[in-house]
């Protein structure tokens, strides 16, 4: 598993970009200032849409305030549902809807999860990662059916 100090691994995540799907490295998106990646184990899923993003879209100006970047929302999902859970909860560009369609960067993280058992194959563990130049400050990974120290709130509290 990630741990503090160490570099965020370079996986191609995809954002939907002006032109279309548009290929970003894990790296090139966090290189440079603070950022916070929030994963959730699937867009649209009861808790990552009610409680998650929403959080973080409530809370985007108290992020920046804090000196964050940008926010990132990851998810084992692909660009096309990323994109339509992201304009169907009201994202703007403040957050960035990541997808990691084959969880490169969650098993790279060593957070990826089985959950073949509820029909959605491997996915990513709820968590949030604190990346300062490309190096990862904290790590705040859920237990499993939790939701508390990857939410907005609680990051908010540690920044």
């Amino acid at each position: 598993m990630i741990e503090r100090g160490q570099a965020l691994p370079d996986r191609q995540l995809t954002i939907m970009g002006r032109e279309g799907p548009t290929p970003v490295s894990s790296v090139e998106l966090c290189r440079e200032g603070l950022s916070v990646i929030f994963a959730v184990p699937g867009a649209f899923t009861p808790t990552c849409s009610a409680q998650h993003l929403p959080g973080f879209i409530d809370r985007a100006d108290e992020f920046a305030a804090k000196g964050v970047d940008r926010l990132i929302c990851l998810a084992v999902n692909d660009v096309f549902v990323m994109q339509a859970w992201g304009r169907q909860s009201g994202v703007d560009d403040r957050i960035t809807m990541a997808a990691d369609g084959n969880g490169d960067l969650a098993r790279a993280l060593g957070l990826e999860m089985d959950a073949s058992a509820f029909g959605m194959g491997t996915r990513c563990q709820r968590f949030a990662l604190v990346i300062r130049d490309g190096i990862v400050e904290d790590v705040f990974l859920e237990s499993p059916g939790e939701f508390r120290v990857s939410s907005a709130e609680y990051l908010i509290e540690r920044l």
